[in-house]
């Protein structure tokens, strides 16, 4: 009878951790939000005329570039969100701030960094490819998240 007692606690136990968990999970502020940005080669100091179109999308946690997965395979990339804030402007909207760092090592040895700022609407950041800690390839990129409609409610 007391096996029978002790494994009924455990399983009582376990479903208590695991709802726990779930409910006390860190939200991501950034979750599920897409940018639509330009990325800019900077080159000896001075930015290049052309610059690539490209969506940043985030993702719990995670950080997919299409622009970098056709440029350096790099697929979902975590990120680590250092500040969140939210702030009053001028006209006494309430804006929120964020500054984001995702770095990568891949098999090649090369450490992909990027750090960026987001102020409300707006994104702005920096991507460093190094090797050795040699400077390889740097990126600017700004733009703006995209818009998405809301969802209409469905009539009965």
């Amino acid at each position: 009878m007391s096996t029978k007692n002790a494994l009924k606690f455990l399983f009582v136990a376990a479903i208590v951790v695991l709802f726990v968990n779930a409910t006390l999970k860190e939200k991501d502020p950034l979750g599920k939000r897409i940018y639509n940005v330009i990325h800019i080669e900077v080159k000896d100091g001075v930015n290049g005329k052309k610059g690539a179109t490209d969506e940043l999308e985030f993702k719990d946690g995670r950080l997919f570039s299409t622009f970098l997965f056709d440029k350096f395979e790099y697929k979902w990339l975590k990120y680590k969100v250092n500040k969140d804030s939210t702030y009053i402007d001028e006209t006494e909207t309430e804006i929120s701030y964020f500054e984001v760092e995702c770095s990568y090592t891949d098999d090649k040895d090369q450490t992909f960094i990027m750090k960026c700022v987001i102020d409300n609407f707006d994104i702005d950041g920096e991507i460093k490819i190094t090797k050795n800690d040699k400077l390889k390839k740097m990126f600017v990129f700004n733009g703006k998240e995209k818009y998405s409609k809301p969802k209409k409610e469905k009539r009965r």
